[in-house]
């Protein structure tokens, strides 16, 4: 005769449980569940070091909380707390948050100046242990030296990029910029970078910073055809290079083509309209070809603007009363 299976009384919690297709443990919390944290208590947690903790309600608070002081709050402690146990994504997440909602806030400003920085040295020294020898590597050394003025160095390492791949963009354009950066500038230098930039073109003709500097050798040799064909080069390749439209106008002003000049320097005030030599160059091309009026207008903009810097420049500089 088979064995009959024990039939235990059932409390009327547990039988409805069962019906309910739910295991009659899960009736009662375990005592090991531990209460969620707040935001305050995640913050306090995070105040005291206490950060693998706190991390995912700090990082739930930047965005839920309908207390900006804070999601404020919130954000810089996480920003801190995902720096010091190395949680970079975490912390480029926090960091945007942070930037969306409080753009010009002096005190987030400041925590995201040290993150960044802290960010870029962390991988830049991940870099030089995994990679000492990548062109990556090479550059970011020849980056720093050229910071530090040691123009050797730097020429040392673009050379060793150069000899792993001749044809690597950029390298030809740098060595260029570096000769071109000494504090002495010899005609053999001059010489030499317009020959690297000629060759990054070759390489990479869409490089619109080398068409600039192009034009601005040939306009320092007063070559003004040249100048303008680099120019005007430049600024095709990029729409937003306010710079190589203002020189393309002022090159055109120089060889005495005042009305092909207006349109590359509208653009130039557009681009930059706190500059006061992009107005003034676009007055000088419509005061040559009779537009006196729209000349005038410009002139009074670059005025303005002008009397403004100086402003700013006096309260910067003047000293307090004791």
């Amino acid at each position: 005769m088979p064995e009959r299976l024990a039939i235990l009384p059932l409390t009327i919690t547990a039988a409805l449980l069962l019906a309910s297709g739910l295991p009659a443990q899960e009736a009662k919390p375990s005592a090991a569940q531990k209460p969620a944290l707040t935001a305050e208590q995640a913050m306090d947690l995070a105040a005291h070091g206490r950060c693998k903790d706190a991390l995912p309600v700090l990082r739930r608070t930047v965005t839920q909380s309908a207390s900006r002081d804070e999601r404020k709050k919130a954000g810089i402690l996480g920003v801190r707390c995902a720096m010091a146990v190395d949680d970079r994504p975490l912390a480029g997440e926090l960091l945007g948050q942070l930037g969306k909602q409080f753009p010009s806030d002096p005190g987030v400003l400041y925590v995201a100046s040290h993150a960044y920085s802290d960010l870029s040295m962390r991988a830049a020294g991940e870099l030089s242990q995994k990679a000492p020898q990548s062109m990556e590597a090479r550059k970011m050394n020849a980056e720093a030296a050229e910071v530090q003025g040691k123009w050797d160095e730097a020429a040392k390492e673009y050379q060793a990029i150069l000899a792993q791949d001749p044809k690597q963009q950029g390298i030809h354009f740098r060595v260029a910029r570096l000769l071109l950066s000494r504090p002495s500038i010899t005609p053999e230098d001059e010489e030499r970078a317009k020959r690297e930039l000629e060759h990054e073109i070759e390489i990479d003709p869409t490089n619109a910073g080398a068409e600039f500097i192009l034009g601005e050798i040939a306009k320092k040799a007063l070559d003004w055809p040249q100048a303008i064909t680099h120019f005007a080069k430049a600024a095709s390749l990029d729409a937003t290079f306010g710079d190589a439209f203002m020189e393309w106008g002022f090159s055109l002003i120089s060889a005495k083509e005042y009305e092909k000049a207006i349109a590359p320097l509208a653009t130039a005030a557009k681009l930059q309209p706190g500059n006061p030599s992009a107005h003034y160059n676009l007055g000088m091309a419509l005061s040559r070809t009779g537009r006196k009026e729209e000349a005038e207008r410009e002139f009074a903009i670059q005025k303005e603007i002008i009397a403004k810097l100086d402003e700013r420049k006096n309260t910067r500089t003047e000293m307090p009363k004791p």
